[in-house]
C-alpha cells in the first residue's frame, strides 16, 4: 500500500505475458504487474458433418482449434492481425477481415464468398455472425470449439483488489469485464477498454477512470495503457512531493 500504480492483466496467461512484454518494450523498463486471468480456455469436441469451404475466426483460440480439427488449407476470414497470424501458422489461408466483428461481417457481405462458411467460436460470443450472414443470403454455420471457464483471482490479485492503490486494468471483452466485477474489487480501477462494448460492460466496476482505446487493436491498447500509467505515476510523484513539504 505505497500508492504506486500497478497493472492488473486478466487475459489468459500467454496473452497477458505478450501484452506486458509489449508495454515494457515501449516503456523501456519493467512495469509492476499482476497476471490473474479471469478465464481459462478449454477446447471442446466439434463434430463436423461436412468440411466447410471457408472459416470465420474471431479469436486466436478459434484459429488454433481450426488447426487441431484438420482444417488446414481453407481460406479464413479473421478478426485482427493476431488471429490471422495464428491462423496462418496453423496452415490456413488467413486474411485480416477487420479489427471487429462488424467489420468482418461487412467484408464478407462485400466479397460474398461461395460455399459453406463456418464460424469457429467460443461458448460465449457476441455478434450473431452466422445468423446475420445467413439472413443476407450467404451460407454460414457455427461451431462452439472452446469454452471460456471463469477463474477466481490469484491470492496476489485478490489482495491488490482490496488495497487502496490504483490498478490499471486493460479489458479486451465484455465478458472479461463481467467476470472481473464478480471479484468484487474495492481498489480504484483505471480501466482501458478495447471498444465501446467493453466500456459499457465495465460500468458495474465503477472505475475511477474509463478510457476506450483509439482503435480495437493491440497497438492502441498499449498506448492507452501507458498513457494512463504515466498519468498515475506523475500524480503519485506530486503527492509524494507534497507530503515531503
Amino acid at each position: 500500500m505505497n500508492g504506486a500504480a500497478r497493472l492488473l492483466l486478466t487475459r489468459p496467461q500467454a496473452a497477458s505475458e505478450r501484452l506486458l512484454d509489449a508495454c515494457e518494450a515501449v516503456w523501456g523498463r519493467p512495469i509492476p504487474a499482476i497476471i490473474s486471468p479471469v478465464m481459462a480456455i478449454q477446447p471442446r469436441a466439434v463434430d463436423l458433418p461436412e468440411r466447410p469451404d471457408g472459416l470465420i475466426l474471431t479469436s486466436e483460440h478459434g484459429a488454433r482449434r481450426a488447426g487441431a480439427l484438420g482444417l488446414a488449407g481453407l481460406p479464413a476470414w479473421c478478426v485482427g492481425r493476431r488471429t490471422a497470424d495464428v491462423a496462418a501458422a496453423e496452415g490456413l489461408q488467413a486474411r485480416v477481415a477487420g479489427q471487429e466483428a462488424e467489420e468482418l461481417v461487412e467484408r464478407l457481405l462485400t466479397e460474398r464468398p461461395s460455399g459453406l462458411l463456418l464460424h469457429l467460436r467460443g461458448e460465449h460470443a457476441r455478434g450473431n455472425i452466422a445468423a446475420r450472414l445467413n439472413a443476407a443470403g450467404l451460407c454460414a454455420g457455427e461451431a462452439v470449439a472452446y469454452s471460456q471457464e471463469a477463474l477466481p483471482p490469484t491470492p496476489e490479485a485478490h489482495a491488490a483488489l482490496q488495497d487502496p492503490d490504483p490498478l490499471v486494468v486493460p479489458l479486451f471483452s465484455p465478458r472479461s469485464a463481467t467476470l472481473l466485477a464478480a471479484w468484487t474489487p474495492a481498489a480504484p480501477l483505471d480501466v482501458i477498454a478495447l471498444s465501446d462494448a467493453v466500456a459499457q460492460a465495465a460500468g458495474p466496476l465503477r472505475p475511477a477512470s474509463l478510457v476506450t482505446a483509439a482503435g480495437p487493436n493491440g497497438t492502441a491498447m498499449v498506448q492507452a495503457i501507458l498513457d494512463r500509467f504515466t498519468g498515475l505515476q506523475a500524480s503519485g510523484l506530486r503527492g509524494a512531493r507534497e507530503q515531503i513539504r
